[in-house]
């Protein structure tokens, strides 16, 4: 304990010397997620939060959910270094859309927790978070709302010069080394965009026994927690007064552990082509048509130790939005559409090229939405609606049913002033989610997650009524929110363990490696809120952030849902002088002993303290950032309460991170 309380004085003392001073200005982003394009702090139907600039690049790491696991109102699924996914107010995988430039990542992350998000953070320049229902004009699978990662890929506007960035670091705790860079220029009206990352790791190192009984031969070093992963992408886009179309094409291959006893590996493979186009005043009621398409080929192997291939799953979609969007029909601002998706879904036996977990199935969905918001007089309103039909419809030779939904969800939302910066904002939602191919259908072994997962294809539509309540200051040196909703669901779809072990064949073994999972609907109510205040944010001087966060579902006559995020408060200190950047942040997350019916460990409470120094000065004509952290300062032994593997795999030990960026 002397130990820890010496580093932490001394990184408080880092963290705050005061250095010579120097203007800096901040960029007002917006969230291009949302139909309307509005700024952070005027969305009315889902709470935002816009992780852009030097806060990205502090938050940036190995996986999706490791980047985003400390935002307001998310945790993350923690499996491993390589898989772990965002979970926003207690809801995880398909319940959480995750999107790339506004279109679907179309991997197969929301399927398990051992899946990793096929898209790269390390060359995005923006991640939005949509927390809500509201986030469900983009698609069925945003009860929980969304995270939309931006990276540019397909450019909007030309460049009247060569800029973009090269980043460089090494990260102690696992032996990381990596490198990012994006890269914007023009040709006449041809704007194009090359960007590419490259990470390896070893395994990473953790303050104690991986078992948080303290026994095992793992201490020190999470073993089988490497991952090895590669991404570039092009983009080429014709601008003209008219608008404009453009194409990118981006490949990303991914080989990371999965750190359980079976020491099994995934081998990740996906080629993406996206088209985006929009055209100026289309129509003389209109102002602008807008069409985006992504085509994905998503492949990924689960490898034995040995490296013989033991599971192929296929994902192959084709995806198109079209939206014609207006700004003031008598005071209205909105944007209409359609939507289609088309997937075709596998999961076979490497060795047989039969099914093994899930049948190949084929999915399309066809939606048409509405968004739309007007003022009247102080209050703004808000409002939106999205009809979708989905199918599934598995291969003939399984002999399984093919199922139709119909599905209905709408938003409204209104903010209302009080006073000079104050607000009151409310909504309310109502969405409808189809269950997915795996809930359906599944029938199989899970290596990784090591259970035989059963479906059932007559599980009936979720159904989700949600209810939201915010009091905001946004102006001023001092603002702060807080969020409280209830989210109540019909038909929820969990994974029920019963504890009975069977072999690869499903068949009752005592010393079966697998554990049986069924999947079953019954009511669910998700509760919870949210708080922030901040003083001085983004200026000179001294800047403080307090938050916190809640949540807790449950399920009728059947105790919490599973995987439920433990309480959490938290603190960020920061100093900005000149070219000095410093922060210190302190997140405190609580027992979590609210466990299912199928959990017996009580996440121990933890307390996670990061330190993070940057220096930016110029040189010749370009701007160079050194920058420093120090991760997991006190060498806590932490453990996630939203990771299925909390019991053996705790988060990395103290470690620090250092590299340089360069912009130009």
């Amino acid at each position: 304990m002397s130990l820890q309380r010496t580093l932490l004085a001394a990184a408080v003392c880092a963290a705050f010397t005061p250095f010579g001073a120097q203007a800096q200005s901040t960029t007002t982003v917006t969230v291009s997620a949302n139909p309307l394009g509005k700024e952070e702090s005027l969305q009315i139907l889902s709470p935002t939060k816009i992780l852009s600039g030097s806060e990205l690049r502090s938050k940036i790491g190995s996986s999706l959910g490791e980047t985003l696991g400390s935002e307001l109102g998310v945790s993350a699924s923690g499996f491993g270094a390589g898989a772990s996914r965002p979970i926003i107010r207690g809801l995880e995988g398909p319940r959480v859309k995750i999107l790339q430039n506004g279109m679907s990542v179309a991997d197969v992350s929301g399927l398990s927790n051992d899946h990793a998000v096929a898209s790269e953070t390390a060359s995005s320049q923006q991640i939005e978070i949509l927390r809500g229902p509201a986030a469900l004009l983009y698609g069925s699978g945003a009860i929980g709302g969304l995270v939309n990662v931006v990276d540019g890929r397909i450019p909007t506007s030309l460049s009247k010069q060569l800029n973009g960035e090269f980043e460089v670091k090494y990260v102690g705790v696992n032996s990381e080394k990596s490198g990012s860079f994006f890269l914007d220029g023009s040709i006449n009206d041809i704007a194009l965009h090359l960007d590419g990352n490259s990470r390896d790791t070893k395994d990473y190192k953790i303050p104690g026994f991986a078992n948080a009984n303290g026994e095992g031969d793992m201490k020190g070093r999470l073993s089988n927690s490497f991952t090895r992963e590669h991404s570039m992408g092009f983009g080429a886009t014709l601008i003209k007064s008219w608008g404009h179309i453009g194409a990118s094409v981006q490949n990303m291959q991914d080989v990371y552990g999965i750190p359980t006893e079976e020491m099994s590996y995934i081998d990740l493979d996906q080629t993406r082509f996206d088209i985006d186009a929009a055209v100026f005043k289309p129509f003389f009621v209109f102002d602008t048509l807008k069409f985006k398409l992504g085509s994905t080929d998503y492949q990924h192997t689960e490898k034995l130790q040995d490296g013989t291939p033991a599971t192929d799953f296929k994902n192959r979609t084709l995806e198109t939005r079209t939206s014609l969007s207006h700004t003031n029909w008598n005071g209205w601002e909105g944007s209409l559409g359609l939507q289609t998706e088309h997937a075709n879904f596998s999961a076979l036996s490497a060795e047989t090229g039969r099914a093994d977990t899930v049948p190949t199935t084929r999915s399309t969905s066809n939606a048409i939405f509405l968004v739309e918001q007007k003022n009247f007089g102080a209050i703004t309103l808000s409002g939106g609606g999205r009809i979708e039909k989905v199918k599934r419809q598995p291969q003939a030779s399984f002999n399984l049913p093919q199922r139709e939904f119909n599905l209905h969800s709408f938003s409204l939302g209104g903010l209302i002033p009080v006073a000079n910066g104050y607000a009151i904002v409310s909504s309310l939602s109502s969405a409808q989610r189809a269950p997915t191919t795996e809930e359906l259908y599944s029938n199989g072994p899970h290596e990784s997650t090591l259970t035989f997962d059963i479906g059932d294809n007559r599980l009936k539509t979720e159904k989700s009524r949600n209810i939201e309540f915010s009091v905001q200051k946004t102006s001023g040196l001092v603002q702060w929110k807080i969020n409280a909703f209830v989210n109540k669901v019909d038909n929820y779809v969990f994974g029920e363990i019963d504890g009975l072990r069977v072999d690869e064949e499903g068949e009752h073994d005592p010393e079966g490696e697998f554990t049986q999972r069924f999947w079953k609907q019954a009511k669910a109510t998700i509760r919870g809120g949210e708080a922030e205040i901040s003083y001085n944010q983004f200026g000179e001087g001294f800047s403080i952030r307090g938050f916190a966060d809640t949540s807790r579902g449950t399920l009728a006559a059947r105790g919490s849902l599973p995987l439920q995020p433990a309480n959490r408060v938290g603190a960020d200190i920061g100093y900005r002088s000149g070219a000095w950047r410093n922060t210190i942040s302190v997140l405190h997350a609580q027992k979590q002993d609210r466990l299912a019916a199928s959990e017996t460990f009580v996440t121990p409470s933890f307390t996670k303290v990061d330190l993070n120094v940057t220096y930016t000065h110029p040189y010749m004509n370009t701007q160079v950032t050194w920058f420093a952290q120090i991760k997991n300062l006190l060498n806590q032994d932490i453990r996630l309460a939203t990771s299925v593997l909390r019991e053996t795999v705790p988060q990395p030990m103290r470690g620090l991170i250092a590299g340089v960026r360069v912009n130009f």
